[in-house]
């Protein structure tokens, strides 16, 4: 078994492609099926994705950083006492798992004047799935410490749609399947 070491990490993916990798069919292997395994450490996290006010977000896999295609995902942090703009990730569906604090999620259920204002609270442990062009915000309401959460979207980059309220979604950016 092949130890990696250090001289083998890039600061673009955690890893070099191996020796003579030109094309990304040769970085995937010669039969297009043997990869190489990429290793994200902390300190290679991008902060140059797509961001809402309030919040912090770094990719840790994306076409960017690890060259994946179909899959994004990275860190969110939430600032303590903040809640973050209202947003939703287009055709994304978004998976958060809850690593420290006590975030709370918001969206709406119902339509029209009949909308109701849901707010799920969470804990270390939980799991929340976002489903495409749902209007939703992250909250903080701990005064004192940070929230930070996992997430992973079925798209290969970040999509965030900011939006000026939980009600808003413009033509462009409405799910094709209401």
């Amino acid at each position: 078994m092949r130890e990696i070491s250090d001289s083998d990490r890039t600061p673009a993916s955690g890893l070099q492609a191996p020796a003579g990798a030109g094309s990304r069919a040769e970085a995937d292997g010669p039969d297009g099926f043997h990869r190489r395994l990429h290793h994200v450490v902390p300190e290679l996290l991008d902060p140059e994705t797509a961001q809402t006010a309030g919040m912090r977000r770094l990719a840790a896999v994306s076409g960017k950083t690890v060259g994946s295609r179909k899959l994004w995902m990275g860190q969110t942090h939430v600032a303590p006492a903040t809640r973050s703009a209202d947003h939703h990730h287009g055709e994304s569906e978004t998976a958060i798992y809850v690593v420290s604090g006590r975030p709370v999620f918001v969206f709406l259920e119902g339509e029209g004047a009949d909308a109701k204002e849901v707010r799920v609270e969470t804990k270390p442990g939980d799991y929340i799935f976002v489903p495409p062009y749902l209007p939703h915000r992250e909250e903080n309401p701990d005064p004192e410490h940070e929230a930070v959460v996992v997430i992973a979207r079925s798209t290969q980059e970040a999509i965030v749609v900011n939006l000026p309220d939980l009600r808003s979604r413009t033509t462009a950016e409405t799910d094709p399947d209401d």
